[in-house]
This record gives C-alpha cells, structure tokens and sequence, in this order.
C-alpha cells in the first residue's frame, strides 16, 4: 500500500524543480520533493551554474591585478595563484547556496525524499529507490519530471575524468592544466577556458563551426574571438575532432583534409548537454519522449500521460536554469487553477566571459536568415563615460526593431556586465514596447546602460554620443 499521498511529486531538485516545489507549497498543494544526490540544487548549484561563476569572479580578480593593476596604481609583488584556497570558496558558495535551498524547503513545507524516482505504477506514484536500499512509494494526484541534463559524452572520446573530462570535473581541477584544450566554442567552453587561462593555462579551443559563441549575431562572434585571443586564448576553428593520438597525449582533428594534433594535459568536452530521463521508468510507463530523449509535452508542460508534466532540459527549448525556474512556477499555478504562462521570446542568454556577451528576442543574423526586414541601433563601449572609467571598453550594445513600427524584436549586447545590462531590455521586449520606448527610459548618469539607451537612439539614426 502507498505510504504517503501528495497532491504534486517533483522528481528532480534542480532549479526547475525546486522552484516549482516552493510556488505548489505556497498555493497550497502538498508537495514532495524527490532527489538522487545529497544535495539539492541540480546541476546548476552544485557543478554547473554557481560554482563556475564563483571561479570566474575569483580568476577576473586576480588577472586583472596581474596585467592591469599598475595602470591603476595598484603595485605589489608577483602574484601567485592557492588552487587549492579558490576551490575552496567555490565550495563553500555551493554549500551556502544549496543549503539554502534545503531550509527553504522547510520553511515552505516541502517534503524532501532522498533517492532515485521513477514512475510507478499507472504513474499515479512515484517509486523511491533510496540510499539504503529501501524503495518508499509515493501516491500522487500529479507527478512533476525535473531531472535536468547531462555533458554529451562523445563516442569515440570517452570521459576519463583524467585526461578527457566533462564541466563536472573541469570546476574542480587540483593545480592548473600546462595545456588545456577545449572542444566546443559555446557558453561552457569559453567560460571554463577563460578561467584556466587566465591562471597561466595554454588554452586552445577546438571548434567544428566556423565561429565561436555561434548562437549569437556574428559581429557579436568576431568581436569577441578578438578579444579572447588578446586574453591568450587560441581558437582552432572549422576542426572536426576525431580522437586522441597513439600516445594520448594530444588530441586529434580534421581539417580541409589535413590532420591536426593538440597537445593536451586535460581536454574539456564541451559539445552540449542531453536530457536524463534514463531510469524514469518511461518506458513502463508509456511516457512518450522524442528522438533526442526529452519529454514530449503540450504548451501546458504536459505529457501523454494525463497526469504527468515535465519542465526544463528534458523538455524541448533552451537549457537554461531561468527557463526552467520560469517554467517551474507556470506548471505550480496551473496545477493550482492560475494562469501559468512563460514567454520563450524573452529569455536572455548569457555568456559569463570578461567581456560577458548577452542576448534576448531576436537577433540580427537569425533575421536575416529567416528574411525579416529589421533596424539595427549600435553603440560602442568605447564612447561610454563608465565603460572608459572602469577600463572595460570592448564591445557594444545592439538594439534591433521593426523598421515599419519600431517594436522591438531583441538585442545583443557584448560588454562588462551584458548579463545585468540585457535586465534593462527585456522587460520592453515583454510588454511589446518600442525601441523609443527604450530609447526614453531615464538612466543614471554614469553608467554602462546608458549604451542600451544609446542604441536605442542609433536604430533611429539620432545618438547623442557617437558619430
């Protein structure tokens, strides 16, 4: 017999599932949260997210005293890196963070279960395979599938977590790498190759396209190869990766017919993530899912199975921790009767390199491709009185709007800060507002947004601090 009745049971603690635990328990619904690991947060808190932002802090830190500190007047001796003292506040955050998580839990009545749940029977329960070889069953009015993604293992390059690794293990390397490569030149790749780099590491990106942070416009792309290159790191472009060589020791690629070798202390697979809907009992269950694995759902988050529902990087759309959080709290006021809704259009995207690069709606390049007449405004950091303060002056801001009504359908931005300063575009983006509109928000006076508000302007040709 069931030994516990719920009116929703989350499988999976990740941003999307915890975040739907809290708004359910907040609305009232009795909420049980299922988890694998000893900790809560998913990928994002623990290997992911947060501990790589905490790294990148520490690491621009500490290369900007290196190569930038006596401009400013700040002399000392030669700096030197304590790994071992860096790894250890990035675990302390984690730890602060997700133990956070867990009291919020309490606070809101949420029941955590440790352990491995799959659907059950009818999938009206939820079986937990707990840690001590127990397996608890939980009956449930709806089941809530949150379980995230994995790296992307490629086939002929397995992780070792020796030589190949995943982002898992290349946030937690014990000394810095001679020669580190990286395969892939997305968000993961960049961001964990700046950080290595930038503490003396050889860092070359392997790359099958033929730009970096390809997502984004290509102005966006150039821009930045430039700038990352000057940070010392190498960009081997148009290179298909194929393996390692007899004495595994570098890895191997192709290339308009020629072989390349990358000389390698640890090399970084970073081609994308894949959902983990193994062991969800789906099959069993009759719970359909798509070619790629993730939970095939309508545009309320539900599955074929009347009662079961799915959110975040198991389900199709972008894997992004907001995303999920915004889905998270849409299924929780659904389930309880509310309009639930999420708005695909204006989830921003974020690269957290020095400068970060940032986006949200549209772009330039995607309507090109797609033949959708635009406006582009453009404003360089350069000509910014904040941006020439702080002696962060790469890169620029690009609003783009409808060249007939002026709506504004997105905008770039490569920049310090891109990842607060998109935070003051897409608000506009989801109320349907102008590039005008954008154009005559009052921003104080100085500040690096100022560049949004002079992009702005530049789509209708009338910039105030540029040519």
């Amino acid at each position: 017999m069931p030994e516990t009745s719920y009116d929703l049971v989350v499988i999976g603690a990740g941003p999307g599932g915890y975040v739907a635990a809290i708004r359910a328990a907040q609305l009232g619904l009795r909420t049980a949260l299922v988890e694998k690991d000893a900790s809560l947060g998913g990928t994002c808190l623990n290997v992911g997210c947060i501990p790589s932002k905490a790294l990148l802090h520490s690491t621009e830190l500490y290369h900007e005293l290196a190569t930038h500190g006596a401009e400013h007047g700040i002399k000392s001796g030669k700096l030197t890196v304590d790994v071992a003292a860096l790894m250890k506040r990035k675990t302390e955050v984690v730890s602060k963070l997700t133990g956070g998580v867990k009291q919020l839990m309490k606070l809101r009545g949420v029941t955590v279960i440790q352990g491995l749940g799959k659907l059950g029977a009818g999938a009206r329960t939820v079986e937990v395979a707990k840690t001590d070889g127990t397996t608890q069953i939980l009956e449930t009015k709806n089941i809530l599938i949150a379980t995230g993604s994995v790296p992307v293992e490629l086939p002929f390059l397995k992780f070792d977590d020796k030589l190949v690794v995943s982002s898992d293990h290349a946030i937690a390397f014990e000394e810095v790498p001679a020669k580190f490569v990286v395969i892939g030149a997305g968000a993961i790749g960049l961001e964990l190759g700046s950080v290595w780099a930038r503490l003396g590491s050889e860092v070359t990106v392997v790359e099958l396209l033929p730009r970096i942070a390809p997502t984004f416009d290509e102005d966006i792309s150039r821009l930045a190869q430039r700038v990352f290159q000057k940070q010392g790191m190498k960009f081997e472009l148009g290179a298909k990766v194929t393996g390692l060589n007899k004495d595994k020791t570098a890895l191997t690629a192709q290339r308009e017919g020629q072989t390349l070798e990358f000389p390698a202390d640890k090399i970084l697979v970073a081609v994308g993530r894949k959902p983990t809907t193994a062991g969800l009992g789906a099959t069993e269950a009759g719970l359909k899912l798509d070619q790629a694995g993730r939970v095939i759902v309508d545009k309320n988050f539900r599955s074929n199975l009347s009662n079961v529902f799915a959110i975040g990087d198991v389900i199709a759309g972008p894997m992004l921790a907001h995303k999920a959080e915004e889905e998270g709290v849409a299924i929780a006021e659904l389930l309880a009767g509310k309009a639930g809704h999420v708005n695909y259009n204006t989830i921003p995207s974020v690269v957290y390199t020095e400068p970060e690069i940032a986006s949200v709606g549209l772009g330039e390049t995607d309507a090109k491709a797609k033949g959708i007449a635009v406006k582009v405004g453009k404003f360089n950091m350069a000509a910014n009185g904040r941006a020439l303060s702080a002696a962060a002056v790469d890169g620029f801001v690009k609003i783009i709007a409808d060249p007939k009504t002026d709506r504004l359908l997105g905008a770039q931005i490569i920049a310090h800060n891109a990842s607060e300063m998109i935070a003051s575009i897409t608000p506009h983006l989801e109320y349907g507002g102008s590039a005008e509109d954008v154009a005559r928000t009052v921003t104080a006076h100085p500040t690096l947004a100022e560049a949004v508000k002079e992009a702005a302007l530049a789509a209708d040709g009338r910039a105030i601090h540029s040519a």
